[in-house]
């Protein structure tokens, strides 16, 4: 595996993280399963830590790809690029926060977090492939 390799790796780890999320919300939601929900999030958790390690190892040692398209398409990059990298920052301490309150069993300020939180990690998680999709595979 080389770095130019990495932009791969990293929307494949969104995308499991995206499942993940997704999977962990039907657990709580839908089946009032904590403790499948604890192992999905726990998974989330884990694809976006590496994911952050990966993408900051590649922008280390790999010049910033531009964006090949033009047009409107070029737009939407951009939309949802300056969406996605201040969403991105932003949510880690909420992530650790949320973490925190749930391993401490104080669920009801996890789920005071979460309420927002989720949807902006899905979010992220989501674009972040689209991201990808738009720069290596268009």
């Amino acid at each position: 595996m080389t770095v130019q390799d990495l932009p791969a790796v990293n929307a494949s780890l969104n995308g499991a993280a995206t499942v993940l999320l997704f999977a962990g919300w039907v657990a709580i939601k839908k089946r009032k399963n904590r403790q499948a929900h604890k192992w999905f999030m726990t998974g989330a958790l884990a694809c976006s830590t590496v994911f952050l390690g990966c993408y900051l190892y590649y922008h280390y040692y790999a010049r910033m790809t531009p964006f090949p398209g033009d047009g409107l398409l070029r737009y939407v990059y951009y939309a949802i690029l300056i969406t996605h990298v201040p969403l991105a920052a932003l949510m880690v301490p909420f992530i650790l926060a949320a973490v925190w309150f749930a391993y401490r069993g104080r669920f009801e300020a996890h789920t005071r977090i979460t309420r927002w939180l989720w949807p902006v990690w899905m979010y992220v998680s989501v674009t972040g492939v689209v991201i990808y999709v738009m720069l290596y595979q268009m």
